[in-house]
């Protein structure tokens, strides 16, 4: 049997933590800064844990060797 592929986009996208938890960073914040408030942009700072539903998604199609 083959190896399992991990998603090329996934792996620079999502990275797992010691306890298996998905870690990921917030979106819209690469251009148009000028139009979202400060409140938004200071809570989007650095990286964030993924919810548990969405991170079993993650998990089971794009991270399988995770």
């Amino acid at each position: 049997m083959p190896k399992m592929k991990t998603k090329s986009g996934a792996k620079k996208r999502f990275s797992l933590t010691g306890t298996g938890k998905v870690r990921m960073n917030p979106s819209r914040k690469r251009h148009g800064l000028v139009n979202r408030p400060q409140k938004m942009k200071r809570q989007h700072r650095g990286s964030e844990i993924m919810s548990e539903r969405d991170a079993k998604v993650v998990k089971k199609s794009f991270l399988p060797n995770g």
